[in-house]
This record gives C-alpha cells, structure tokens and sequence, in this order.
C-alpha cells in the first residue's frame, strides 16, 4: 500500500516536457496567483484556445493536451516568448515580497509562525478547482487571494471533494437534472502533502465507531496555502471514502461526519504540520468541531475542566456568520450525533450526553432543541460577525436567545461587510482602462484618487470598452446554448432555430444566483403583459440572461426553476430572454463583465449581503437592487437603482417591490440607457457608470474586508 502510495506521488510530480521557452508555464500552473494575474488567463488561453475552453479552463489538462506542433509553434513566438517570461517574472517578484502586512502597517501578533487558520466548508478559487457552490465560496476564495496580496499571515483549511458539487442540466420540461464528474486530483493544480519521510501524510479522525484517515493536498493561493483533506484512500471503507465525496451532498448523516472531518480533522492536520495558528477564523458554522478539538486537546494536555478549557478556546476563536434565517443552520438530532461521535469522544471532554448536546442549543431550556452548530460556534468564539450591517442587525435579533439577560442592540454580533477580489472579477478591457489612468497599483488606490482617475476616462472609452464587453457575452450565451444542444443530440436546423439571439445593443440586464423562494425569481413576470412589452419594444428593447441552480433537495425551488425555465423557452421571448444551464464560475464572470444591470430582488431582509453586484460594479455595470444586503450600505441615489423601500414581510411587499420593478425600469432605467448623443453614446447614463466605480469599488473589496478583519476582528483588543 505504501509504495502505491509513493508512487502516486511521483505521477503527479511528473509533468509533460515543455520548449524550453515554455517551461516556466508548468511553474505557473502550480499557483493560483496566474488567475488574478494580468495576462495570467490569456497567456493559456492563447496557448491553444479551442482545447482551453474544452477542458474549462485548466491549465494543467491545456499542457498535457495541447499538441505538440502548437507547443513548438507558440515556442518559436518571440512575442508569445516575451509574454510567458514577464508573466513568470511578475510572479517571482509577487512571491518574492517578504515585506508582511503586519510589519507593513503596524506590529501585530499574526505572524508566519502564528497565522490566520481560515475554515471553511468551501472554497472558489477558479473554475478549474471544483471545491465551491455558490456565494460562501467565492468569497472565501476571494479571501485568501486578498489575503495573498496583503500578505497577511494565513493558511486555509477545507476538504477536497471527489464529485463536487452537481453538474445541472435542464430536461425539455425545465426539470432540473443534477450529475456529477469524478475529480481525479491528478488533473488538478494541487500537490500532495508528505512528512519527513517522504511519506504520504494522513489525518485519523474517528467517526461511526471507526478511525477515518484521510490524505492531504496542498493547493498554492498566491503565498497563501490552502489545505485539503480527503478520505478518498484504500485504507478506508467505502462508506468513508466517501466522507468527501459530494460538497453539499447526500443526508444528515453524511453531513454530520463531513463536518467532523473539516473541524477536528482540520485541527488536527495543522498540529501535524506544525503549524500554531495566533486565531482559527470558523467561515460560517461547518468548522465549528474544531472548538471542541481544541479544547479537548487542552484537557488532554494541561488537565483543564471543560470550563477552563472553553474559555481559552474562545479566546483563539472567530466566527462569521452568512445565514439570516434559522432554517439555514446545520442542525442535527441528538442519537445521530452519540452515533457518529461515540462515548469516548464526549468523555474526552468531561461532559455528560446531555451537557454535550446542550452546547449545540439555544439555551431555550427545550431538551429536545437538536445540535446547531451555529450555537456552538456561538459560544465558542470570542468575536462574532454578521457579513453587511443590516444583517448584523437581522443576526442580533435572530440569536438574542443565547444571550437573554441583553437587549437586541446589546448582542455581541458585529458585521463585516463582505468585498470581492477586484483583480479577479475586472474583466481584462476594464483592468487596462484602470491601469493607463491609475497606474499598475490601481487597487491600491485611496479612495480620492481613485474617484479622479475614474473621472480622467474619457465617455467615449469607457463606453466603447463596456459595449465591446456586453457583444462578447452576447457571443458567449449563444456559443453557450448551442454547446448544451449539442448535448440534446438535436439537428443542425432546430439548434439554429432554438438559439436566442440576442440583440448585442440592447439594454441587457443579468440575474443570476442559487434558485431560492425568498429570491423572488418570478418577480419580473408578475405582470406578463408589461413584462413583454418592455422586451418587444421596437426602439428600446429590454433583454434577460438567467442562471442558477436549484438545490438537488429542495423541491420547492426546483418547481420555481422550472416555471423560470418554460417561460424562457417561450417563442415570444425566445430572443429576449435566455437561461444559461450549469451555472459556475465562467458564466459568472460572463455575466458580471458584461451587463448594463444586475437584478437583485430577495425579500427583504434575507440578503446576507451578495456580493455579485460588487462584481458587477467594478466593471462599470449598474446595480439595480432591493435595499438590502450590501445594497443598503452602498446606493446613495446616483450610483444605480433601488427596487422598493425598507418594508419587509411578503405579500404586500411582493406587490410593491413588483410595482417598483417596473416602474423604475420603465421610467428611469430604460430612457437613461436609451438617451444618447450625436455620437451616439449615452452620456448620463455613462456618468453613472463613473459615480458607480468611484463610489463602490474603494469601498466593497476583499482587501478592505480582509484587513478590517485583520484590525477588527483577529487583533485581540
């Protein structure tokens, strides 16, 4: 078993010989820096770009697939040479800063000896790293990648799932069909973990009554690590192969141990890597296991009761919580939770059955409450932290139960408003325009320079940069349709026929997020008549691009996605209105480059925050949202839309919002877009697109939010 594994080990090392010029390629592939970098994606894509689509933008299959006459013919380049080797230098001379975020701008006790430990359940740092889902997940990966650019002390950890999260596929009645693709880590830009000896390192985790190992990957974050656990080896049964088998899959129990795994497997790997982190940030409750982890280790090793040892715990712990509704929270009945974690572990702790259990409970007093490991998460942490003010609010009112002796405005949650990774999400057109009038630094801009080189960029610029960006989606929506119809088996003629065509000129508006009843996907049809009118207008058109996914257990949101998906496929909307199947990370960043508006319309205040319109922003796109979320905190009334006003509730907030909708778009959006000169570009609406950069992009970033959590919530006062 040993020398399979050994030789496993020297498989992945092995890589496909490269040009000479070339070679620095396969040094690029093995961090994710190449992903944010500028020219990081088109140096591969340029490669070879029919066989970088194929393989869904991974670098690793585009060299190991690329022929070998292309390779030689890209190598004897000189400007393609020229490329490769500045792209190669500028990731030299990234790793090469040694100069720490701490030493940068104040003496702090996160160091490389004592990091940030970043837990979370997901993580999406590219398409080609399937570990994510939906929001969470970005913006973890978006995180480490600021994390990385700071250079603040941290590593991350996660689980690598065999099968990731399902692949979605809509049936000719617009029933969601999930499946999944077997990852082999081989094709991945991930190496494996080892010790001293050589040997492939293995983490125990006992769980059902057994000893679980599970293997360990490394994947390069820019000068961030982030660590994956996975049970996927011989030495398991198959049940717990598959501990890590679905990310947001199969049952309770499923669920359960996975989450074992994450917290207390991941506590655990850092000890044997021998890694001592100053702060364990708990990224929504998945990882909360890990305070129990900890605390047994201190009464393991220093004889503490559970108490004694709970209070040191919290003094190394932070939470943020995403959910702002209780049903959203990990919960699990009490014999499931005896079962999967057994008598010795809850007597490691000094606890009896019921004290254990009552850690995970509101405190309400009710013994039959289940195990939420928000509660533990809760009272396991020194700092708690809501992801936009007003659900900081929404999460105070929520868990005031655990603290019944404080007033709502009293609850110890905090909020930290969630920010995006603008070199990640800048679509390369917008990322020269901020580098010619701000400088290669651009994102490290103040907030009053910054709004001046937006102003310096001429109308016409942006304006052309920003159309050529909505034909490119327009190109890529019907490259898209067409790839899924390929899918169908469907003739030539009927392809050609069902393939919308979208109008490159017209006010194109996306809506694209997880299915969801709160998210309100109908809300644009609530008056189908209004609805067409606004599409079939002869001068001043109105066009929809759809997607998202259902969760493959919630019914109720499949049936939402399925009436979304029949009227899409209506003939009379057919050229106006597209669903895009299997949404991911690519068509995210499609759509968030590329539209004139981004739609948001979730009852309110179940906005956690969102953070794609944050995206959208960054690209000159406006946002046209219910106040809420990161909404409320960034419209000022001339930087985009709102839909409504502050009421919450359902029905009649329903129908306002809907009148709203309308009305706005009717009345304000479309004639703006609409207005243009003799030149023919629309200059009010173009001032809004500056007043929208200038005023969000400082503000709603992942290197704002990293360092205020760096300075707010990781520092110990």
């Amino acid at each position: 078993m040993l020398a399979e594994l050994e030789t496993e080990v020297l498989s992945l090392e092995t890589n496909r010989r490269l040009p000479s010029p070339l070679e620095s390629l396969h040094k690029l592939t093995g961090n994710y820096w190449w992903s944010w970098a500028a020219d990081g994606a088109a140096i591969f894509r340029d490669l070879d770009s029919e066989t970088w689509a194929a393989c869904e933008q991974n670098p690793i299959a585009l060299l190991r697939q690329t022929s070998d006459f292309r390779l030689a013919q890209m190598a004897a380049d000189p400007w393609y040479q020229r490329r490769v080797a500045a792209l190669a230098a500028d990731f030299e001379k990234y790793l090469g800063d040694t100069q720490l975020w701490s030493t940068r701008d104040r003496g702090v006790a996160i160091t490389p000896e004592h990091p940030v430990a970043y837990f979370c359940a997901e993580f999406g740092i590219h398409n080609s790293l399937p570990l994510y889902s939906g929001g969470l997940g970005i913006l973890a990966g978006d995180h480490l990648k600021s994390a990385s650019d700071l250079n603040l002390p941290l590593v991350a950890v996660g689980l690598l799932y065999r099968f990731g999260y399902f692949r979605q596929h809509l049936r000719a009645d617009g029933w969601q069909q999930e499946s999944y693709r077997e990852t082999e880590p081989t094709d991945l830009a991930i190496d494996p973990v080892t010790d001293d000896a050589g040997r492939r390192l293995l983490i125990e985790v006992t769980m059902r009554g057994r000893a679980v190992r599970a293997q360990v990957w490394r994947a390069n974050i820019g000068r961030v690590s982030l660590y994956l656990l996975d049970t996927n080896i011989p030495e398991n049964d198959e049940t717990d192969r598959l501990v890590t088998g679905h990310l947001y899959g199969g049952d309770r129990e499923t669920r359960l141990v996975q989450e074992m795994m994450l917290g207390i497997g991941g506590v655990r790997l850092l000890r044997a890597l021998g890694i001592s982190p100053s702060v364990y940030h708990l990224n929504e409750g998945h990882s909360a296991f890990l305070t129990l982890e900890l605390a047994g280790e201190l009464i393991d090793s220093h004889g503490l009761s559970f108490a004694e040892a709970a209070e040191a715990v919290r003094q190394r712990c932070v939470f943020t919580t995403h959910t702002p509704v209780a049903a959203g929270h990990d919960e699990f009945e009490k014999p499931l939770l005896q079962e999967c974690f057994g008598a010795e572990a809850i007597a490691r702790l000094g606890l009896t059955t019921e004290q254990f259990v009552g850690l995970g409970q509101s405190g309400s007093g009710n013994t039959d409450e289940a195990f939420g490991l928000t509660p533990l998460a809760l009272r396991m942490s020194r700092s708690i932290n809501a992801v936009s003010r007003k659900h900081g609010e929404v999460s105070r009112s929520l868990w005031q139960k655990m603290w019944p002796e404080r007033g709502v405005n009293n609850v110890p949650i905090t909020s930290v408003t969630n920010g995006v990774h603008a070199a990640t999400w800048a679509a390369p057109l917008i990322r020269s325009l901020f580098e010619m009038h701000l400088g290669a630094d651009w994102g490290r801009r103040d907030a009053a320079s910054w709004a001046a080189g937006i102003e310096s960029i001429s109308d016409q610029a942006l304006w052309q940069s920003h159309s050529l960006l909505r034909q490119k989606l327009v190109a890529f929506v019907r490259e898209r349709v067409s790839r899924s119809q390929n899918g169908n088996g469907e003739s030539e003629a009927v392809k050609e026929s069902e393939t919308p065509r979208l109008n490159p000129d017209a006010l194109t508006i996306g809506f694209a997020r997880r299915v969801a009843e709160y998210k309100r996907w109908a809300l644009p049809v609530t008056d189908p008549a209004r609805f067409l009118r606004l599409l079939h207008d002869a001068d001043r058109p109105v066009q929809f691009v759809f997607s998202g996914k259902a969760h493959p257990q919630d019914q109720g949101a499949k049936m939402i996605l399925q009436r979304v998906a029949k009227w899409a496929a209506d003939p009379l909307l057919r050229d106006r209105v597209v669903f895009l199947e299997d949404y991911d990370q690519e068509i995210a960043r499609q759509l968030v480059q590329s539209v004139d508006v981004w739609l948001n319309v979730p009852r309110r205040p179940f906005e956690a925050s969102g953070t794609s319109g944050e995206k959208v922003a960054i690209n000159g796109g406006l946002n046209f949202s219910v106040l809420d979320g990161w909404w409320l905190e960034g419209y000022d009334g001339t930087n985009g839309f709102a839909i409504g006003d502050l009421s919450e509730g359902e029905t009649n907030a329903d129908a306002a919002d809907a009148e709203s909708f309308y009305s706005v778009l009717e009345k304000q959006i479309v004639p703006l877009y609409y207005d243009r000169d003799a030149d023919g570009i629309p200059r009010r609406w173009v001032a809004m697109m500056k007043r929208s950069i200038a005023t969000l992009v400082p503000q709603f970033n992942s290197d704002r939010m990293v360092a205020e959590y760096a300075e707010r919530i990781y520092l110990q006062e």
